[in-house]
């Protein structure tokens, strides 16, 4: 079969454009750019910018354009190469320079900016715009001294602050947001140093900084495990952080501490678990939730090994760390009812009641409020100098010693100072005796009830009665008025 021949299309030769047609094209390009620029529409802007580039790309002005759309797109990185390659083609070009110094100070790099904004100045000297922003830059760079001595000093409020201040200037300093969010985790104000790690991450998600903060916070919330891991990926995108690397042995060695401590205190091993509580808060001071814990924890222990004002100390100082840790609250609370101070014992219990309104706090707080109210009366049991479970049987015995200690006619010789004293004393003690050896009188004011409620005072109590009748029987004592002498002197008399 014979071949046939036919026509094949044939693709056009691409048109070669001259030197001068091509500069014109540039030329379009650059104008539309303009146009979107104008607009607003930075993303078409920055699309026929670069088609201008492409087609010329030795003209200066065109990476200058580029370079202020990227700026107004906040890619201040890919901005300064543009400004840079600007100013390589043209030394003189102003605005590449002005950019470029624009650039660097956005990012932080305050020394460059003022290097940059001294070349404008060398050009145009009465230029405003240069004047202004060159002493924008020395104002980050003061800043930044300031900072760096305010870490030094731990004052972490001031170095957030002038980082604050600084970031106004530097809006895209990374380092400025990270040293502000460090600052604020170790202030204790983790959402708020989360935030600007989390931003920095989603920007770029190996900034071995960032990763660090994220840790930091997770560790100063007591999360340990978690932050060991952000911790151990910090040290794989930068190898040679030594931050990350001592707070990760920080929190591994802080972690196995108290987990030794808690161990002990399971086993009923006190001594060791206070030691090694101790032993704990040495490691970071400034991990504040961890070590408010570990205060607690000793504090439990000072309790169950007598230490109660040891115990007190340690949990105030758990508080003082964390004003919002319950725990610590309950545990002081009990301190203070275990050594009689029922008003702080009171306060405590209405700070825990009102966070958090369970029945159980409930009860403690009503527990605490009567034992104030009863500690606030006489306390019989201590005028006979007995306990709050004495027998029957040893409330006689107290009544009859001091009873016979405070007798007025034992001290009938003394000044009339101690007499009154010693007849104050012997007329309490037969008021205690009589509610004591009473027991429906003890009950009820061992419940906490208001004798006087019941139409009982003090003034109804005859100590000479209440006397009389406990020494008047057969074999006991027996005592007369000796008329000649004062009221309420008296004499012994056995029967």
């Amino acid at each position: 079969m014979a071949a046939v021949d036919c026509d094949m299309p044939m693709e056009p030769e691409p048109q070669i454009l001259s030197e001068e047609e091509m500069e014109r094209e540039a030329e379009g390009f650059k104008e539309q750019g303009n146009a979107f620029y104008i607009k607003k529409d930075y993303s078409e802007a920055f699309n026929y910018y670069t088609r201008a580039i492409d087609t010329c790309p030795k003209n200066a002005s065109y990476y200058g354009n580029r370079a202020a759309t990227l700026m107004m797109l906040s890619r201040y990185r890919e901005a300064l190469e543009d400004s840079q390659q600007a100013v390589r083609l043209d030394d003189c070009f102003m605005k590449g320079h002005l950019r470029e110094g624009k650039c660097h100070l956005s990012l932080g790099n305050s020394r460059a900016a003022s290097r940059c904004f001294q070349k404008v100045l060398e050009l145009e000297p009465v230029n405003t715009q240069a004047q202004k922003e060159d002493r924008n830059a020395k104002a980050v760079l003061e800043y930044e001294k300031m900072a760096e001595f305010g870490f030094e000093k731990r004052d972490f409020r001031k170095v957030v602050f002038c980082m604050d201040r600084a970031l106004e200037i530097a809006p895209a300093c990374h380092r400025f947001k990270i040293l502000k969010a460090e600052c604020l985790a170790l202030l204790g104000r983790y959402p708020e140093a989360q935030s600007v790690a989390s931003d920095i991450l989603r920007m770029e998600s190996t900034n071995g900084d960032a990763l660090y903060v994220r840790g930091l916070c997770l560790y100063y919330e007591d999360c340990i495990d978690k932050a060991v891991q952000f911790f151990v990926q910090a040290l794989r995108m930068a190898p040679d952080h030594e931050k990350a690397r001592l707070a990760c042995r920080n929190a591994k060695a802080l972690k196995a501490k108290k987990e030794e401590g808690n161990k002990a205190f399971k086993e009923g091993n006190y001594d060791e678990a206070y030691k090694l509580y101790s032993e704990a808060l040495t490691i970071d001071p400034n991990n504040i939730k961890t070590n408010a814990k570990l205060y607690c924890n000793r504090g439990t222990v000072g309790s169950k090994l007598k230490k109660l004002e040891q115990a007190i100390e340690d949990c105030s100082s758990a508080v003082k760390l964390d004003e919002t840790y319950i725990k610590a609250y309950l545990r002081r609370a009990q301190c203070y009812m275990d050594t009689e101070q029922y008003e702080e014992a009171v306060r405590d219990y209405e700070k825990v009641y009102q966070t958090e309104k369970t029945k159980e706090h409930k009860h403690l707080l009503k527990t605490a409020q009567l034992e104030l109210k009863k500690s606030k009366r006489k306390d019989y049991y201590k005028v006979l100098g007995v306990g709050k479970n004495a027998t029957e049987d040893e409330i006689k015995k107290a009544y009859r010693k001091r009873a016979l200690m405070h007798h007025p006619d034992r001290h009938s010789a003394a000044t009339t100072e101690v007499q009154k004293e010693e007849e104050k004393k012997f007329k309490e003690v037969g008021e205690a005796f009589t509610v004591l050896s009473d027991p429906k009188k003890k009950s009820r004011y061992d419940s906490g009830h208001d004798l006087e409620d019941d139409g009982m005072n003090a003034g109804d109590f005859d100590a000479n009665n209440i006397f009389k009748a406990f020494f008047g029987g057969p074999g006991g004592f027996s005592f007369e008025t000796n008329s000649s002498s004062a009221p309420g002197n008296f004499f012994f008399q056995f029967g």
